[in-house]
């Protein structure tokens, strides 16, 4: 329990300075986080024995997973990072044509791979490397392409990426609380330990804190329509009452839509990751963080919960119409330099033509 609550303390304190530091920072914790995770479930289905007459193998499984983390980070940050951080001339050329011919680069990287792997083929080896081939592509998919989706939060916003995180949190520690005091009625065969009485008192507390831990003041953010607060009347009720109107801000609904997913929904990733552990007999998926277990052990309810956070983030709050900032932002991410640069000359010819236009058809 010691070594336990340490390394809680100085998770926290880490993650602290890693937010503090910023997006780059973040992003960097986030790969090393998939790094740990990856190897970790790699190393679940690896035979020793095995793996002793395929020298160089295991080489393999990373090749595809550099290859997957090119593509992914390359389709969600687009220029947007290059713009943001890059002034060196030659590395902001370099990146932006890395960028260009993305889809190529990939492509030739992973079809390598495959034409490695087809060579690497040994007799009586046959069923173990196409099944650690099979392996290695599920683990792609369901661990790293979800994790991958914290990543896409974290440049939508920091509080897009805090948000999330600190729901799963809550929900956690919620329903352990619950079900350690009030817990009686099993929930999941899967997992023993939890109770409906924790699942619906972790849901209940999730919810509520979401609401209610926005509107205490302690958030300072750009005050975009989602931070404006907005006035509500109270009309129907009696006037003795002390209230005749509350303040909401608008991010507080969408707190509760994101609550509710993470107290009823994620929660099984969890599940789902129990039932892995128990098909392959396991207690932990390793011993990365000491009195934890493993980093996918950790990190199971995050992975689901940052996939749900990213679709409801572009489906219900990116703004869909043409407007200035839309625009100017896309621009921005977009184009490089030397691009916004013509299309400011460009516009400026177009807006000077017209003048001179509307100036002649209505002279003074």
């Amino acid at each position: 329990m010691r070594t336990r609550a340490w390394s809680t303390v100085w998770m926290l304190g880490a993650f602290a300075f890693v937010i503090y530091m910023g997006h780059l920072y973040i992003w960097a914790m986030v790969i090393a986080i998939q790094v740990f995770m990856v190897r970790e479930v790699f190393n679940l289905a690896r035979k020793a024995h095995e793996d002793r007459h395929l020298p160089g193998f295991r080489i393999l499984n990373w090749h595809f997973f550099f290859t997957t983390m090119i593509f992914v980070y390359g389709y969600f940050l687009q220029r947007q990072l290059v713009n943001t951080v890059l002034s060196d001339k030659f590395l902001y050329r370099l990146v932006s044509n890395f960028i260009k011919y993305r889809l190529f680069i990939c492509y030739f990287l992973y079809i390598s791979g495959f034409v490695w792997f087809i060579l690497t083929l040994k007799m009586k080896m046959y069923k173990y490397q196409f099944g650690q081939f099979a392996w290695t592509h599920m683990i792609l998919l369901v661990v790293f392409t979800q994790s991958a989706f914290i990543v896409a939060n974290i440049f939508e916003g920091i509080f897009w990426f805090l948000l999330p995180a600190f729901l799963i949190v809550i929900n956690d520690i919620a329903a352990y609380i619950f079900g350690f005091f009030f817990g009686r009625t099993p929930l999941i065969k899967l997992s023993p330990k939890k109770t409906w009485e924790g699942f619906i008192g972790a849901s209940v507390t999730t919810i509520i804190s979401a609401f209610l831990d926005l509107s205490t003041g302690w958030l300072h953010c750009d005050p975009g329509p989602l931070f404006k607060p907005k006035y509500y009347s109270l009309g129907m009720l009696p006037s003795w009452f002390p209230w005749n109107e509350i303040m909401v801000l608008p991010v507080q609904w969408h707190a509760l839509a994101l609550a509710l997913f993470a107290s009823s929904i994620a929660p099984f990733g969890g599940f789902f990751a129990s039932g892995f552990k128990r098909a392959f007999k396991i207690k932990d998926f390793g011993d990365s963080i000491p009195g934890h277990g493993g980093m996918t052990d950790r990190m199971d309810c995050q992975m689901v919960m940052a996939v749900f956070s990213y679709i409801y983030y572009q489906s219900f709050i990116v703004p869909h119409s043409n407007t200035v900032d839309t625009i100017l932002q896309h621009i921005l991410g977009n184009l490089s330099i030397e691009d916004q640069i013509n299309l400011y000359r460009q516009l400026g010819d177009i807006l000077l033509a017209s003048q001179q236009n509307d100036s002649y058809s209505f002279p003074l």
